[in-house]
């Protein structure tokens, strides 16, 4: 019996050590899971950053082409009546 229970207690302690060990895993596989979570709401951060820089170049570009298109239209408009050209001409 004395016997019996002694094997329960070391059998026990070992269960706690295995539990303390477990929970100090456990522990660190969370700091490093935050780690890892903080690094990628950073790089979110910055990436969103980039897009908006990128949407704003392009929105400038489209906006920039799309003047030059009207100024080559104005031209094309100015060369034609300077030629004598009508609509009816070139059908």
């Amino acid at each position: 019996m004395v016997e019996e229970k002694a094997e329960e207690t070391v059998s026990i302690k070992n269960m706690v050590e295995r539990i303390k060990v477990i929970k100090g895993e456990l522990m660190q596989t969370l700091k490093n899971l935050r780690e890892k979570i903080k690094t990628l709401e950073t790089e979110r951060a910055n990436l969103m950053l980039e897009i908006e820089k990128l949407r704003k170049a392009a929105e400038s570009r489209v906006n920039a082409l799309e003047s030059e298109v009207n100024m080559l239209r104005e031209e094309v408009k100015s060369l034609r009546e300077l030629l004598g050209y009508t609509e009816e001409k070139e059908k």
